[in-house]
């Protein structure tokens, strides 16, 4: 079984999310997503989420693509998890291009197109106009 890990906040959930969750799980059999905590998302990230972490994980957990959601508390954390759950694959979005090439020692690192137009950012500047 191929195991796929990708990481994220996933707040105010959108299609762009789904489509990158939906690619994901083409990469492999088994779909991991490590859900940025909220006290991680306030020190370390400096975002204030809609959501909780709660309701966040049960929107992922409703995504046919999502077979397991871990919490995410540190940056630190992602080799461990490669490790502990035998992950083939490392994926998120290529804004973040380049910036975990070091987990290539331990999978592969595949960075996928975000989809265009839309943006958790977009759509808090949206709602503020």
């Amino acid at each position: 079984m191929k195991k796929v890990i990708t990481y994220g906040t996933f707040d105010l959930l959108h299609y762009g999310h789904i489509n990158l969750l939906r690619r994901a799980k083409e990469l492999g059999d088994y779909l991991i997503v490590a859900l940025s905590t909220d006290e991680f998302n306030w020190n370390q990230k400096h975002k204030k989420c809609y959501f909780s972490y709660e309701e966040r994980k049960q929107l992922l957990e409703a995504i046919r693509y999502v077979d397991l959601v871990i919490p995410e508390e540190c940056w630190e954390q992602k080799s461990e998890d490669i490790k502990e759950f035998k992950i083939d694959t490392f994926v998120m979005g290529n804004d973040w291009e380049g910036k975990f090439d070091f987990l290539k020692d331990y999978c592969d690192v595949v960075y996928l197109p975000r989809t265009p137009d839309i943006s958790t950012t977009q759509i808090k500047d949206d709602l503020g106009k």
